[in-house]
């Protein structure tokens, strides 16, 4: 496998793959690995893990609770969008939940519940085999009233992913600001299964 700059629009193409292949593992990953920081969450503060939910980093960022739900989100829009498929009203929900994170944070089981809604929507889409032009166009709104108008493997490259990986990351960052024990371990244990072994 190798890849190649096309210099006429200034973007990286690799051979063998797909758009699908890069996003839709990622999402998967990472939140799994979000879901074990919660679950080490409730292990290390039995019985008040859920208090976590309303911190934040700093007084004008959304509290934890809304990360997790603006972690769901991205990685359902990214599959929806991609897909050229209207939002479910579902989505419009979670966004709704999100943004109400902070009067309303719930309980580490509700966001546990939507991380689990979440992979099975990333699953479906896997298991549907999307086939995507990476230079199909990509209409996405902001909600300030702009508009974005971007080939899909821009999109992908320079919003869905880093959107994604922000609230995610953002997420470990409270967790371990509140003291929660997490390490790089935790952050990409799903690269642990390629260590090599250790020389006899």
């Amino acid at each position: 496998m190798h890849a190649e700059l096309d210099a006429n629009v200034g973007t990286r193409k690799t051979d063998g793959m797909t758009l699908p292949d890069m996003l839709l593992p990622t999402y998967a990953q990472m939140l799994g690995a979000l879901s074990a920081w919660l679950t080490k969450a409730q292990a290390q503060r039995p019985g008040t893990a859920d208090a976590l939910l309303p911190a934040r980093l700093a007084p004008d960022m959304f509290p934890l609770a809304t990360q997790i739900r603006f972690a769901c989100r991205q990685a359902q829009e990214g599959v929806f969008r991609l897909q050229h498929r209207d939002f479910p009203a579902s989505l419009e929900a979670l966004l709704e939940e999100g943004r109400n994170g902070a009067e309303a944070p719930g309980t580490i089981a509700d966001a546990q519940a939507r991380i689990a809604e979440t992979l099975v929507v990333i699953d479906v889409a896997a298991g549907e085999g999307i086939a995507i032009d990476p230079a199909s166009r990509i209409e996405h709104a902001l909600p300030i009233g702009m508009v974005l108008d971007v080939a899909a493997q821009d999109y992908a490259r320079d919003w869905a992913l880093p959107q994604f990986y922000f609230h995610v990351v953002t997420a470990y960052a409270i967790l371990r600001a509140e003291g929660i024990d997490l390490g790089k371990a935790d952050y990409a244990a799903h690269m642990l299964g390629h260590l090599r072994p250790p020389a006899a």
